[in-house]
């Protein structure tokens, strides 16, 4: 895997766990905001988040899912952070691996895709649900973290503090 590839799996990884941080100083009612529809909310996209790292997971090794809950309160986002670093940390792993198509099933139907287009579907899917999540929240009066303090810049900036530390 190159050192580009690394690099986006590394900050995949921290700008989600930045994000369940900064949620989770919010009160318990930050969990129901949602911007136009109240089927996703912000504990739904939290779960989501999460849920869907499973699923990339599942696409990438055929592990089996596992059931992701809706959290009710900003305590249940320890486990949904824990579980989502272990399932960014699987993905990752699979950068290393060639570049196959991989067979996808979900009930009846099955479709292929490469490992590279799953992989970066990963990466792109979290990018998408935290900017909808930080917009639900937002759109409440929550203001939990910036989405500027989540790009790669920052990421960069925080890597070369975390090697002269």
């Amino acid at each position: 895997m190159s050192e580009t590839t690394h690099r986006l799996f590394r900050h995949m990884a921290w700008a989600n766990q930045r994000v369940y941080e900064a949620v989770q100083k919010l009160p318990d009612e930050a969990l129901g905001a949602y911007i136009v529809n109240p089927e996703w909310t912000a504990g739904q996209i939290l779960q989501h988040i999460v849920g869907g790292a499973d699923w990339y997971v599942h696409c990438l090794t055929q592990a089996p899912w596992r059931d992701i809950y809706v959290p009710k309160s900003m305590k249940d986002l320890d486990l949904l952070k824990e579980q989502l670093s272990e399932f960014d940390a699987k993905i990752a792993t699979q950068a290393d691996l060639p570049d196959i198509y991989l067979t996808l099933k979900e009930g009846e139907k099955s479709w292929q895709n490469l490992r590279s287009t799953i992989l970066a579907e990963a990466i792109y899917h979290a990018a998408e649900h935290r900017t909808q999540l930080i917009d639900a929240l937002e759109s409440k009066g929550y203001t939990p973290i910036a989405l500027d303090d989540l790009d790669l810049w920052k990421f960069e900036k925080y890597e070369k503090e975390m090697k002269t530390s």
